[in-house]
């Protein structure tokens, strides 16, 4: 399948596309991105790889990093992790404060805020320097060694972080929480803080496209029957309170950040990455999210099996 040039049937496509949102303002440090940057990249389980537009730049990955260290915090305890918190599509906003105190402090699912918060808190009571060791476990997946947080977006996030304090601190009291409410919370505006291309961020996921093989080394990161669940918590909650819409429309485990960053995966087949700062009233990016709809459907590569030609589609 050419690629190639599918991805620039897409960009002509959107070229006159008036939904390009708004960026993320509530976190400083993302107020600075262009809306109008946008980035296709695609790595094949062969090895072969596509792009288009800005590929290489760099940007905060932002919520993305959840499934990261998610998966980590999966090879480190096993399924202890899910007494802690539930697999369920939240249906609220990722920060909503409202259902996790009806839940009594457990997180609905592991890429909510909470839910992150309560993995990091498993990361440091597992590492004895989670900081160093999950970065290196991050730049070991993508095979990049520079990848980084961002010390000017981490300081960013904490400084506007009152939500996130009152989870950890409503967690805490339901003991949910074993360590330190500011330690565990300093590492999870760093993991948020990590900095990406689409390159980057196709390549990391790859493994979870390979039956949890890397396929730089051919090692091992999770077995299939775990890479099976982390793919169906991606599919059901990897787009904050949009999980149903983005399924229905485009058709793949995947997960969204407000740096408007996307990553996709397609099993035994591909992984993909876009990139598009503007986001829709859901926190996800809305040219990237049109930009994968179109994908699936012109390529009929989607988990639920092939899709007519977009002209065709309907929703109503």
């Amino acid at each position: 399948m050419n690629y190639k040039e599918i991805f620039e049937q897409i960009s002509e496509e959107l070229r006159d596309f008036d939904e390009i949102g708004q960026v993320a303002t509530y976190i400083p440090a993302l107020a600075k991105a262009n809306p109008n940057k946008f980035g296709m990249y695609l790595v094949t389980e062969e090895g072969h790889e596509y792009d288009h537009g800005d590929i290489h730049e760099n940007f905060s990955i932002q919520s993305i990093s959840k499934v990261l260290s998610l998966v980590y915090a999966f090879k480190l305890v096993g399924t202890d992790l899910w007494r802690r918190v539930g697999v369920e599509p939240s249906g609220s906003p990722f920060n909503s404060l409202v259902q996790l105190e009806y839940e009594q402090g457990i997180p609905r699912n592991p890429l909510i805020n909470a839910g992150a918060i309560v993995v990091c808190d498993i990361l440091v009571s597992q590492l004895d320097n989670p900081y160093q060791e999950f970065i290196e476990f991050v730049r070991k997946l993508s095979g990049n060694p520079s990848i980084d947080y961002c010390e000017e977006t981490a300081q960013s996030e904490k400084e506007c972080g009152f939500k996130n304090n009152a989870h950890i601190n409503l967690m805490k009291s339901y003991g949910n929480i074993e360590n330190d409410v500011d330690e565990v919370l300093d590492l999870y505006f760093h993991l948020c803080s990590i900095e990406m291309s689409c390159k980057d961020l196709a390549q990391t996921f790859m493994f979870l496209a390979r039956s949890g093989k890397n396929p730089l080394n051919n090692e091992r990161i999770l077995t299939a029957q775990e890479t099976k669940r982390i793919n169906a918590i991606m599919l059901l909650c990897g787009f904050y309170d949009e999980a149903g819409e983005f399924a229905f429309k485009v058709g793949l485990p995947g997960k969204s950040g407000v740096g408007g960053g996307i990553v996709a995966i397609y099993p035994d087949q591909y992984s993909i990455a876009v990139w598009s700062p503007g986001l829709n009233s859901k926190g996800n990016s809305s040219k990237g999210i049109k930009a994968l709809e179109l994908f699936t459907t012109i390529t009929q590569s989607n988990v639920f099996g092939p899709t007519p030609l977009f002209d065709e589609l309907e929703y109503d």
